[in-house]
């Protein structure tokens, strides 16, 4: 009998101990990944402590150009929008933007474009007078004249773009020579970096 009950008081004890690690292992800090956690593989990089608050839509004034590397095709392909610091203290953006196309250059008529988002998004602080870029890469018209779209779909004409920045409101953009022209309403948009694209 004396054997049964120290058996049964180990039992216990490693009972115990056990459920102790787990409730452990599930509290934040633990190494298995609980609600919250990012999914395997997520381009997500921690938010550093920048000491700078986040810009608000008066402190960017926003252009556009023409990519310098586009895809083939006779269409706008790609654009570089640049955000400039115009406020006297430095502030922060992060993320990803949104695009869409202001029919007859008016940001109120206008057509959300569907993003998808590449890059790793990160903090960006952007001194006064200082830049950070995104690039934009759209389904390349091809053809001339009018062109066509490989999906069957009509090429579609923009005059301007409006570009949300998150949390720094939306910004209208033109290109200094002719409309953005692209298919399928769809774009690939870079993460907010202060590295300029080509």
């Amino acid at each position: 009998m004396y054997g049964i009950g120290i058996r049964r008081v180990a039992t216990a004890l490693v009972t115990a101990s056990a459920a102790t690690l787990l409730m452990t292992a599930c509290q934040p800090g633990g190494s298995p990944a609980g609600a919250g956690s990012s999914p395997p593989g997520a381009p997500v990089k921690p938010a550093a402590s920048t000491g700078a608050k986040a810009c608000g839509v008066s402190d960017l004034n926003a252009s556009m150009r023409q990519a310098a590397v586009r895809p083939d095709g006779t269409g706008t392909g790609a654009t570089v929008v640049e955000f400039t610091n115009v406020s006297g203290k430095a502030c922060t953006v992060r993320g990803y933007p949104t695009v869409a196309g202001a029919g007859n250059g008016s940001p109120q008529k206008n057509r959300p474009l569907k993003v998808t988002t590449t890059g790793a998004a990160s903090t960006v602080k952007i001194a006064p007078g200082g830049k950070a870029w995104t690039k934009l890469t759209f389904v390349q018209v091809q053809g001339e004249a009018d062109g066509y779209c490989k999906s069957g779909a009509t090429p579609a004409g923009y005059p301007t773009l409006v570009v949300g920045v998150p949390g720094a409101g939306a910004h209208q953009v033109a290109l200094t020579d002719g409309v953005i022209a692209e298919c399928d309403d769809k774009v690939t948009v870079t993460a907010l970096s202060s590295a300029k694209p080509s």
